[in-house]
């Protein structure tokens, strides 16, 4: 019986492949770290200090509209936590808007009425074929800017003032009790989706039916309700806006910087949006549909149960980068003055003169929001996928 003959060690793939792995790290790391060493031998030179020191400084420079309170004494650190939480207000809400319109321009633009899909057409391509610069000014200095003095609103159904000092309408706020039916409301919806994952999971398991819809909608209106009843059944009141005197009173107030902002974001984040959902849509087999009608099924229980489930599995994929796109957009806030991450980031970098520990953590920050919407969103894209065995 012959003797298989080993292969030796340096020209076996196995070994050569982590070699090779081992020697490409390394030359990275000595890539980065000669990069380091001579940006900050550059930076020494040019004597620009690389220290975060002066975070702990008084900004000495106001924010307007700050999504919480903030005044000229406050330190740096605190004037880029503004900065933050004025761009997560925006790019939140703006994903939202935007994801909801985007949702309805793609199913007009499939609806079998002409006029209705000519029309989501034409949004869509106007939207999508100019810059996003020409369409923020559009809105903030065409519209928002050009609105009446505050004496002549324009008062729509609500009531919703739009003056030029912003656009003004009804806001719940809680009341001192009302963070109990807020935190019953938190604890709904969480105990819904735990109870519909582990109820739909021990249905596929066992066979046996676990009323799994029923039990996540009861969940999710019995815990507000009881937070409705401890917090003295008002948690919140109705702050309406009124005319007194030379101002508005009451209400919640958007800016004319923050509306032009959302409002051009949305729209133009739509169009994109529009146009990945309607491809999404196209790409599940027309036997789906085709199976669905011959049930008897209606129109809105096709696209609901049947179709839109499998085009999410080819939608969210793009989708990611229409978010991803729509949080970093939200720096062109500067040409209008919103000052959100990137605007505050330019003052502060006036103001202290640490341009480069200013950058890093404007880098840092857009960098972490990106990796944390992607993962969340690849999660559920990878929930949402079909298994093959």
């Amino acid at each position: 019986m012959s003797k298989v003959k080993q292969i030796p060690f340096y020209r076996d793939e196995r070994y050569l492949s982590a070699a090779a792995q081992v020697v490409s790290g390394l030359l990275v790391v000595a890539l980065l770290w000669w990069l380091g060493v001579n940006f900050v031998r550059a930076a020494e030179a040019r004597n620009l200090s690389l220290s975060f020191g002066f975070l702990d400084r008084p900004a000495g420079f106001p924010i307007s509209d700050p999504a919480i309170p903030y005044t000229t004494n406050d330190s740096f650190g605190y004037a880029f936590l503004v900065g933050v939480l004025n761009t997560l207000r925006v790019a939140v809400a703006g994903v939202v808007a935007a994801t909801v319109l985007g949702t309805m321009v793609a199913l007009a633009r499939l609806s079998s009425n002409w006029l209705l899909s000519k029309i989501a057409l034409a949004f869509i391509e106007f939207h999508r074929n100019i810059p996003l610069l020409v369409l923020l000014f559009i809105w903030y200095f065409t519209v928002f800017r050009e609105l009446p003095a505050v004496g002549e609103s324009i008062v729509l159904p609500g009531p919703i003032y739009l003056n030029q000092r912003g656009v003004y309408f009804t806001w719940p706020r809680l009341i001192e009790t009302g963070w109990v039916f807020a935190a019953g409301l938190v604890l709904g919806i969480l105990a819904s989706i735990a109870l519909w994952n582990i109820l739909r999971a021990r249905r596929e398991l066992t066979g046996k039916k676990t009323y799994f819809v029923e039990v996540s909608i009861a969940a999710l209106f019995v815990f507000p309700l009881v937070g409705w009843i401890l917090s003295g059944g008002e948690p919140f009141r109705f702050d309406v806006p009124s005319l007194q005197g030379f101002n508005i009173r009451g209400g919640l107030r958007l800016t004319p910087e923050f509306a032009g902002l959302f409002v051009a974001l949305v729209t133009y984040t739509a169009a994109f949006i529009a146009e990945v959902v309607r491809s999404g849509i196209q790409a599940v087999d027309r036997g789906q549909l085709e199976a669905a009608r011959a049930l008897g099924l209606s129109g809105f229980h096709v696209m609901s149960f049947v179709i839109f489930p499998q085009a999410l599995r080819v939608i969210i994929p793009p989708m990611i980068s229409q978010y991803l796109n729509l949080t970093k957009n939200t720096s062109l806030a500067l040409a209008i003055g919103y000052q959100e991450l990137f605007s505050v980031g330019k003052i502060a970098i006036n103001q202290a003169g640490r341009a480069v520990p200013v950058f890093l953590m404007v880098m840092a920050v857009y960098l972490m929001i990106s990796l944390i919407t992607a993962l969340v969103l690849n999660l559920y894209n990878r929930r949402i996928q079909f298994v093959t065995r």
